[in-house]
């Protein structure tokens, strides 16, 4: 399900300036995080945003979650 979530997230060169974008509209995924970490609810950004899908939210957060996973290097 989670690989289904990602293809909701667009890049296209040209948009946005090529950032991480919801389904190619003009929203991109760090507008959508930063209204979740001011403290909006759900229903409050899908409001906001019509054309908005609740599993659209949840892509942006499962997009920022690989972006920041990343390999642990360890002394030998």
């Amino acid at each position: 399900m989670k690989s289904d979530l990602l293809q909701r997230i667009t890049i296209e060169p040209g948009k946005c300036g090529g950032r991480p974008c919801v389904r190619g509209y003009r929203l991109r995924v760090s507008d959508v995080l930063q209204l979740l970490s001011a403290g909006a609810a759900y229903d409050e950004v899908l409001a906001d945003y019509s054309f908005l899908e609740r599993e659209d939210i949840l892509a942006c957060i499962e997009y920022a979650a690989r972006q920041t996973d990343h390999a642990v290097l360890q002394a030998a």
